[in-house]
């Protein structure tokens, strides 16, 4: 049966509001949560962006959740340090973690003042990253040297059993590549054309583990609730890589999206007061495969999304 989760923004909403969200989403019925790791939001209009690493401590203590995080190694962070994150949380919440690790986005990467590689070398940076991560998890002595540079690093407290490290992706492409090295694959709502593509293309390159979906939703009320909703916090978030890879600051975000037309909007995030129609849109992606879906109201007030969904949505899903 699929895992329907919650998904934690830090972009958005203030690590206090976003940890008392978490809480009522266990209670209303999510089952899972997950994290997204930023420096900067993509928007003004969003205006917050707590530290993940610090919240999730908080959060998995708070609830009984699984919880996983979508983070970028190699630039912001070291691999040790994320390597070190990681074991901890495993070990002091056995069964309970995930990370999702991605190439990144230079809003968040450029603040260290080093230059933002191009694509095909972030991917190679990933993959050092994650072998030096899987290394310190299993209890190795790490020195490295290539795109990271990593000293005789060892991991003094570490979990039974290392997290799993899922890989993410937007792209087939991607979704073929991660096969080689991830544990199960992570991605956004799209067409379901595309989604059953990179699901194939991960499958068929050996890809194992399970998929995870990020839904963007807004819902409200009324429609032009909804829409307005979706329209204030996500309309920096429609463009595709590698704009979206590249542009370095919220201000690059805001001005670049000043003129994005609603439909654009609606391309990227499931729009409706329908409560019906997000429950079709979400029993298309169970349908594709998905083995836990998180979902993200894109707007800053969660607790009517909450409820409304935890009472009327995922029931008819669970009962499909």
């Amino acid at each position: 049966m699929t895992v329907f989760g919650f998904h934690a923004s830090h972009e958005q909403i203030h690590p206090a509001r976003l940890l008392e969200a978490v809480i009522h989403a266990e209670r209303a019925g999510f089952d899972a949560a997950m994290s997204s790791d930023h420096f900067s939001p993509w928007s003004a209009r969003q205006g917050e962006s707590g530290f993940a690493w610090s919240w999730l401590g908080a959060a998995l203590q708070a609830t009984n959740l699984p919880f996983g995080v979508v983070n970028a190694p190699g630039q912001r962070y070291h691999p040790a340090i994320i390597a070190q994150a990681i074991g901890t949380l495993g070990a002091m919440y056995p069964g309970r973690f995930w990370a999702a690790l991605g190439t990144g986005e230079a809003s968040n990467e450029h603040i260290t003042g080093d230059p933002w590689p191009r694509k095909d070398v972030r991917n190679a940076r990933l993959r050092e990253c994650v072998d030096v991560i899987r290394a310190l998890l299993a209890g190795e002595e790490v020195s490295h040297d290539g795109l990271v540079t990593v000293d005789r690093a060892k991991l003094w407290t570490r979990p039974e059993q290392p997290p799993a490290l899922i890989g993410a992706a937007v792209s087939v492409a991607t979704a073929r590549w991660c096969a080689q090295w991830a544990d199960g694959l992570i991605t956004v709502n799209a067409p379901t054309g595309h989604l059953r593509e990179m699901i194939d293309a991960y499958r068929d390159a050996g890809g194992r583990g399970p998929l995870h979906l990020q839904v963007h939703v807004s819902w409200a009320p009324e429609q032009a609730e909804a829409e307005a909703i979706a329209y204030d916090q996500w309309r920096s978030n429609v463009f595709a890589p590698p704009v979206c890879w590249d542009l370095e600051t919220a201000e690059h975000f805001d001005v670049v999206s000043a003129d994005v037309p609603m439909a654009k909007v609606a391309s990227t995030v499931n729009v409706s007061a329908d409560l019906g129609r997000h429950v079709g849109w979400l029993q298309e992606y169970v349908e594709l495969g998905f083995d836990q879906i998180a979902l993200h109201h894109v707007g800053q007030q969660q607790r009517a999304f909450i409820d409304t969904f935890g009472a009327q949505v995922l029931p008819k899903l669970r009962a499909a």
